[in-house]
């Protein structure tokens, strides 16, 4: 087949008003995807690594060396989901998730007493998607005290769906904004000099961005890490924890020919190697998506490589429509923001207390994180009960009921079970549960088919 050619990608990116540097950026990956690259990652170019520094070695003068950085730092979140997987057609950080504060009430009010405490300005930075922008800035706004030196936030991109059978734009006239998708979160770094907010942010006198998924609460910016991160010089450190059964399918870090660290997610391993893959023994650290970037670091480096880093590509093969399977198939050109490890000379992985990943992806996430089995701190940061001994339970609902949100919350109308005792709560079937229900150990709870089954007021349910 004769390679297609870029003009008519060029062509609608410019006519949808996208910069020639981000269309520079999308045309340096469609053409390894002319060239026939998949992407993949070989378990020969990614060996395990064994060992790695541990948050728990970190001490009181790296404390004091992040109260020292804390003045040049920023907080940064990643806010471009809609959360459409969960049945939502807004900003996924708007979700009430905890005594009626969202995601963002959340962020927002952890950085208002962080700046009390230690005086210091530190901003926050949203990385909003076109859909995600509107919503987002007016619940901050709602904020009155919220002001900080640099704007609020600035938007990643949009790129061209790719037809897999001719590698041409994709083209869906009955509903165009299918033509279109994010590029994956490893925009932030191309998103961040587009916008001219690298240049802002290093003109104020900011170093170092706390990087983190906006539905994660875990992530919340850690004084002994900045310590350790500014102190040591790192260009980029990514945080990695424990994998467990439950990561297996999980992107995971490891080590390159060339002795640099990489990270391989699941749509970057050749089929084949997929055992090896979910070996968690055998890799034993996943990435957590909580990053360190010295901002200078990155500005010299995409001065140096003309503003494009060249992460490793990942082509994701979806239908045009995600919504109907059976809808023609499309190439997505993505890159992960965590992936710029392998392009930062002396970048670094830490080993970080899996509590500092508590993403919420699906409902039974959701659910865990509105229960009592979290706490709210003064600083609005989220603790783990004591009683649930440093381990979240597993909750696993019947996605035939719970996928959506509405509907779990239909399936929760006066609030959520206690689960400070619950080891694991796994719902079947079409289930109801009534006001200040417990749950202790590890329970399963199932419907009869096609039926409805009510769990009444109070109810105690244990298992083993």
């Amino acid at each position: 087949m004769a390679t297609p050619d870029f003009a008519p990608f060029a062509y609608k990116m410019r006519t949808a008003g996208l910069s020639q540097t981000f269309i520079d950026n999308f045309g340096y990956y469609y053409d390894q995807l002319v060239h026939g690259s998949t992407g993949y990652i070989a378990c020969v170019d990614a060996q395990p690594v064994t060992d790695l520094p541990a948050y728990e070695a970190l001490d009181a003068a790296m404390q004091q060396a992040g109260k020292a950085a804390l003045e040049r730092t920023i907080v940064l979140k990643l806010n471009g989901g809609l959360g459409t997987s969960m049945g939502m057609d807004g900003p996924k950080s708007l979700l009430p998730v905890k005594d009626d504060f969202t995601f963002l009430d959340i962020i927002v009010r952890q950085l208002l007493h962080l700046r009390e405490a230690s005086g210091a300005r530190v901003p926050l930075l949203l990385m909003n998607s076109f859909h995600t922008r509107g919503a987002s800035l007016a619940a901050i706004k709602r904020y009155s005290d919220f002001t900080q030196d640099i704007p609020v936030d600035f938007l990643q991109h949009m790129e061209p769906k790719i037809w897999k059978d001719s590698l041409l734009p994709a083209e869906w006239p009955q509903d165009p904004d299918k033509e279109w998708c994010p590029p994956g979160h490893g925009d932030i770094y191309t998103a961040l000099v587009d916008s001219g907010m690298l240049r802002q942010l290093l003109d104020a006198g900011y170093e170092y961005a706390f990087v983190s998924n906006a539905d994660n609460l875990g992530a919340v910016l850690d004084l002994k890490i900045l310590g350790y991160f500014a102190s040591q010089r790192v260009p980029f450190l990514m945080e990695v924890a424990q994998r467990t059964a439950a990561d297996r399918k999980g992107g995971h870090l490891a080590r390159g020919g060339n002795g640099q660290l990489v990270l391989r997610e699941s749509a970057q391993c050749p089929p084949e190697e997929e055992d090896d893959f979910q070996d968690i023994q055998l890799y034993r650290y996943f990435n957590t998506n909580n990053l360190w970037l010295n901002l200078r670091a990155l500005a010299d480096l995409l001065e140096q490589q003309h503003d494009i880093l060249g992460l490793p590509l990942i082509r994701n093969e979806k239908p045009i429509d995600p919504a109907d399977p059976t809808t023609p198939r499309v190439y997505q050109l993505e890159t992960a923001m965590g992936s710029a490890i392998s392009i930062f000379a002396g970048a670094q992985a830490l080993c970080v207390p899996r509590s500092r990943f508590a993403p919420v992806k699906k409902n039974s996430d959701l659910l865990v994180l509105m229960s009592d089995a979290y706490l709210l701190n003064e600083d609005y940061t989220l603790a783990l009960a004591p009683e649930c001994n440093a381990l979240p339970p597993v909750v696993t609902l019947d996605d035939r009921y719970y996928l959506l949100y509405a509907s779990m919350r239909e399936r929760f109308p006066t609030g959520v079970p206690s689960l400070r005792h619950c080891v694991s709560l796994t719902v079947n079937g079409d289930v109801t549960f009534g006001r200040d229900v417990t749950v202790m150990g590890n329970v399963r709870v199932e419907a009869p088919e096609e039926e409805t089954l009510y769990i009444e007021d109070g109810t105690k349910l244990s298992g083993s």
